[in-house]
C-alpha cells in the first residue's frame, strides 16, 4: 500500500497438551512451546510493529512459586526484542544453575515463560499511544488463581464509553478508558463473581478452603461469563484470555469481523489471526486449519479438555475484506487467489483507458502487496493480447506472410519494475507532522524503459488518502514522460472511516471524501454539507440502533467514475504534464473476488453494526466542526 497506513494487529495462541518431558524427549528440548510461539508472531510481524507481547502460564505449580510470566515490548523490532530478553533470561538461569540443563522439572520450576499455556501479541496502535502499557497482553492480577486475567486481542470497540461508564455503574474505578482495558475489567467482574459463587457453593458443600480451589476450576463456566461480558460489546473483536489456573479462551464477533483460526491435535492447540501462520510453524495442512465461528469461542479447560461454543448470536456474516486482501499474509491460498482475480477484474476498466492498446502500454505496480493483483491483471491483459492477435490474424489470413506473422506473434505484455521503495527510509515515517517532509523520497524510479508514445498502468492495491501519491509517485512517474499514466487501485474507493480496527477514523483525510466535497463545491450544490451535519447532529443521543448513516447522501448525485475523476484531478497538481487517469475496483467485483468475505463498510458505508452508524456520524459532525478528535 502505498499510503501509509496502521491497521490490525495479531495473536497467537499455544496450549501445550502434554508434559514439557513429552516435548523434551520428541523435540529435544523442553522449549518447544516458546519456539514455536516466537515463530507465529514472527509469521505474523505484517499485523503490528508497534509493539509486542508475550505471556505464559504454568500449570500445577506449589503456592509460592511464580506461575504467571509476562514480557512487552514497544522497542524498534519488538518481537525480537523481547525473545531476546526471554533468550538471555533462560541462559542465564542455566549458566547460573547447571543442574537445570536436562532437568525439565527444575527449569519450569526456577525458569520463567517456560509453560503449558501461551499468548502473544503484536500490535499496530490505533487508539492510545505507543508506549509499552499500551502493549499486550495486558494483565489483571489477584492473589486467588483463578482470578488472575490475561488479555490480548485484534479489536476496536466502538462503544468504548458506554462500556466505561457500564463499569462505573457497577461500582469499579477503571484505570483509563482504552477499550482493552474496559473489555478486560468486564470480564474480570464476571469472573471474580462467578468465583465467589463457586466459592459459597463449597462452603455449603463442607468443602475446606483448600478444598475449595480445584473445585472452582472443575466447575467453572467460562462461557457464562464471556455471554454475561460481552452482552454490550459493539465493534469487531478477535480476543484471547487465559486465566490464571490455566483455562483460555478465544472469542470471534458475532459478525466475523476479525479473523481467528486454530488447529489441534493430540499434542497441541493453536490459535492465530492467520492461517498461514499455523500451517507453516506446525507443518499441517490448509484443511486443518480451521476458522472460529463468528460469535463463538474456542475454549480450553486447564484439564485439556476443548470446545467450541456460542457466546453471541452469529449476524450476517461480513468479514473485514480490507484486513483480508490488504493487510494479511498473502502466502493463504486462498488470499492469494483473491488478490489475483481482484486484478483480473479490473482489465476491462484499463483496456478501455488505453483504447486497447497494449502494444503501447507498460505495466507495473507500487511495491510490495499489490503484487499479487498486478499478476492477475498481467494474465488478463495477456488473454486480451492473445485476442488481439488472434483477430490479426484472421483479419489479414488472406495476405499473411511469414514475416508478419512473426511481427504479430512477437507481440509481448511490456512489463517493469517502475516504482522502487526505500523500506529503511519508511520506517522514520511515523507521524504526519515528518511525513509531509520525507514522503517524497520514499520510492526511486526506473528510468529508460517507458517512452512519450506509452501508457504507463501501475496498481497499488488501495488508495486511502491518496498523499504518497500525490508528493511522491506521480512527480516520479511523470518525470518518464509517459503519454498517460493510469493508477488503478484494487480497492474500492474508501468513502466512510472504518470503527473496528483499521485507523481510518477521519472523514477528511480520505480522499474519496475529498473528492465528493470537491464536485459539490464544483456544481453549487455545497448546501448538501450543512444539511447533512443537521441531520447527523438531530440524532445525536439516540440509541444506535435508530442511527442511520447520513453521510451517504454526500455521495448519492455522482457516480464512481466521475468520483475516480475528481480523485485524479486532487492527486495531479500543476507540475505534472502526463494525463492522469484513476481506476478504482467495483464494489460488485470486489465481492466476486472475495465471496466469504463481504466486509465492505468503508466503501458502502453499510455497517454491520449499530455503532459503525453513530461512529460514521460523529466522524462527519467532527469534520465540519473542524474537530481533530477520534470518532470513537
Amino acid at each position: 500500500m502505498s499510503d501509509a497506513l496502521k491497521h490490525e494487529c495479531g495473536i497467537a495462541l499455544v496450549r501445550l497438551l502434554k508434559p514439557l518431558d513429552f516435548y523434551k524427549e520428541k523435540y529435544g528440548t523442553a522449549f518447544y512451546g516458546i519456539n514455536k510461539m516466537y515463530l507465529m508472531m514472527e509469521k505474523q510481524h505484517n499485523r503490528g510493529q508497534d509493539g509486542a507481547g508475550f505471556a505464559s502460564i504454568k500449570l500445577n505449580v506449589d503456592p509460592g512459586e511464580r506461575y504467571i510470566s509476562r514480557v512487552r515490548s514497544n522497542a524498534q523490532q519488538p518481537i525480537q526484542d523481547i525473545f531476546a530478553q526471554i533468550n538471555n533470561r533462560i541462559n542465564d538461569e542455566i549458566t547460573n544453575h547447571p543442574e537445570f540443563k536436562d532437568n525439565v522439572a527444575a527449569q519450569k520450576k526456577n525458569i520463567p515463560y517456560l509453560g503449558e499455556l501461551m499468548l502473544g501479541h503484536v500490535r499496530y496502535g490505533t487508539f492510545g499511544g505507543n508506549s509499552v502499557e499500551h502493549v499486550h497482553p495486558f494483565l489483571r492480577q489477584n492473589n486467588w488463581m483463578h482470578r488472575n486475567l490475561i488479555i490480548a486481542g485484534n479489536f476496536n470497540m466502538t462503544n468504548t464509553t458506554q462500556l466505561f461508564d457500564n463499569l462505573i455503574k457497577l461500582g469499579m474505578h477503571p484505570k483509563e478508558k482504552a477499550d482493552t482495558i474496559t473489555v478486560m475489567e468486564k470480564i474480570g467482574h464476571f469472573l471474580d463473581d462467578a468465583v465467589s459463587k463457586l466459592y459459597k457453593k463449597s462452603k455449603k458443600l463442607g468443602l475446606s478452603k483448600i478444598e475449595a480451589s480445584p473445585y472452582i476450576v472443575e466447575n467453572l463456566n467460562l462461557a457464562k461469563i464471556l455471554r454475561k461480558a460481552s452482552r454490550d460489546w459493539d465493534g469487531g473483536y478477535a480476543m484471547a484470555g487465559l486465566l490464571g489456573h490455566g483455562d483460555a479462551f478465544v472469542l470471534r464477533d458475532p459478525a466475523g469481523i476479525r479473523p481467528a483460526f486454530y488447529y489441534k491435535d493430540d499434542e497441541v492447540v493453536v490459535v492465530a489471526s492467520e492461517r498461514p501462520a499455523i500451517q507453516t510453524v506446525f507443518n499441517v495442512p490448509f484443511e486443518e486449519v480451521k476458522e472460529l465461528d463468528p460469535g463463538h469461542a474456542l475454549l480450553l479447560r486447564k484439564d485439556g479438555y476443548i470446545k467450541i461454543a456460542k457466546i453471541l448470536e452469529p449476524l450476517e456474516k461480513k468479514s473485514c475484506s480490507f484486513e483480508r486482501i490488504y493487510f494479511s499474509r498473502g502466502s493463504d491460498a486462498e488470499i492469494y487467489q483473491e488478490r489475483k482475480k481482484l486484478g483480473r477484474l479490473l482489465m476491462p476498466k484499463v483496456l478501455k483507458a488505453i483504447n486497447h492498446d497494449t502494444e503501447n502500454t507498460v505495466f507495473s505496480f507500487i511495491p510490495n502487496t499489490a503484487e499479487t493483483s498486478f499478476y492477475g491483471m498481467l494474465e488478463a491483459a495477456q488473454d486480451e493480447l492473445n485476442k488481439q492477435k488472434n483477430d490479426t490474424i484472421l483479419e489479414e489470413k488472406e495476405g499473411l506472410t511469414n514475416e508478419r506473422l512473426q511481427e504479430i506473434l512477437s507481440h509481448k505484455i511490456r512489463t517493469e519494475k517502475i516504482a522502487i521503495k526505500d523500506v529503511k527510509l519508511r520506517t522514520f515515517i511515523t507521524e504526519d507532522s515528518s511525513r509531509d517532509d520525507l514522503v517524497a523520497h520514499v520510492y526511486d524510479v526506473t528510468y529508460g524503459v517507458v517512452k512519450p508514445t506509452d501508457n504507463l498502468v501501475i496498481i497499488d492495491d488501495s488508495i486511502v488518502r491518496g498523499t504518497t501519491l500525490k508528493k511522491s509517485i506521480l512527480k516520479m512517474l511523470d518525470r518518464l514522460n509517459p503519454k498517460q499514466i493510469v493508477v488503478v487501485s484494487s480497492a474500492p474507493q474508501i468513502r466512510y472511516p472504518d470503527c473496528y480496527g483499521i485507523d481510518m477514523a477521519r472523514l477528511e483525510g480520505l480522499v474519496a471524501f475529498q473528492a465528493a466535497l470537491g464536485l459539490h463545491k464544483d456544481r453549487g450544490t455545497e448546501n448538501i454539507i450543512d444539511t447533512i451535519y443537521k441531520k447527523c447532529k438531530a440524532q445525536q443521543g439516540e440509541c444506535d440502533t435508530k442511527q442511520i448513516n447520513h453521510v451517504k447522501e454526500l455521495y448519492a448525485p455522482f457516480t464512481d467514475e466521475e468520483i475516480s475523476d475528481k480523485v485524479a484531478e486532487i492527486i495531479s497538481d500543476e507540475s505534472i504534464t502526463s494525463e492522469v487517469k484513476v481506476i478504482f475496483q467495483s464494489v460488485d467485483d470486489l465481492h466476486k473476488a472475495c465471496p466469504e468475505n463481504l466486509g465492505d463498510w468503508y466503501f458502502t458505508g453499510d455497517y454491520p453494526t449499530p455503532g459503525g452508524n453513530r461512529v460514521v456520524n460523529k466522524a462527519y459532525i467532527n469534520f465540519v466542526e473542524g474537530n481533530p478528535e477520534r470518532a470513537y
